[in-house]
């Protein structure tokens, strides 16, 4: 097993959800806690309960660290409109979530490799940084020189995922465009996410 292959199944069996709705989930064959024999299951508290909230949330965008997850809590903090749903906004607009979204990838954990090792352009520019912000109208393609790759090839076809309504994706091409800006109700998360209790937990 690869590292990020176990690395993805650990913050499943940590959180005790099939946190990207994978069908290897070990979650779908185990459903008690990490152990030898699990843990009793108690009535969590208030903190538990926002902590839950930010770590599915964190996790779920390829386990960011609590440094740039604050950083996104505190951007959204300070744009209009409603914070859980900016929160949203920004961790969606993120060049490896959008590659993923596109399926050029079979997970966020893929697409930020892809990313990083400079098979992805926006605007008909490589960009080698995860975490870029995509902005709406912004052109996201496989470059020529990797349009044949096994693993892209292999993503784009997976009947694992839908695209949702916010990308425009031409897969014969490895092509499309970022729409718009999601809310929390378009974005299709295999389990529920509640970004307003991970502004509670921040604002503690």
């Amino acid at each position: 097993m690869s590292k990020r292959i176990a690395a993805k199944h650990k913050i499943d069996r940590r959180l005790g959800v099939n946190l990207w709705g994978r069908a290897k989930s070990p979650v779908n064959e185990r459903n008690y806690a990490p152990g030898q024999h699990g843990s009793n299951k108690k009535k969590p508290t208030d903190y538990g309960v926002q902590l839950l909230a930010k770590q599915k949330l964190k996790g779920y965008y390829g386990n960011l660290n609590e440094r740039q997850f604050r950083r996104i809590f505190q951007r959204a903090s300070q744009m209009r409109g409603d914070t859980s749903q900016n929160i949203i906004g920004l961790l969606e607009s993120r060049l490896d979530a959008i590659v993923y979204r596109m399926k050029f990838a079979m997970t966020v954990f893929a697409a930020r490799q892809l990313i990083s090792h400079g098979h992805v352009m926006v605007n008909g520019k490589i960009v080698n940084i995860a975490s870029y912000q995509v902005s709406e109208g912004d052109v996201i393609e496989i470059r020529a020189k990797s349009k044949e790759n096994a693993v892209i090839l292999e993503a784009v076809q997976s009947s694992e995922r839908d695209l949702p309504t916010y990308v425009d994706v031409d897969q014969s091409a490895l092509k499309g465009t970022f729409v718009h800006v999601p809310k929390l109700e378009d974005v299709p998360y295999p389990v529920s996410m509640e970004p307003n209790i991970v502004i509670e937990f921040y604002s503690r």
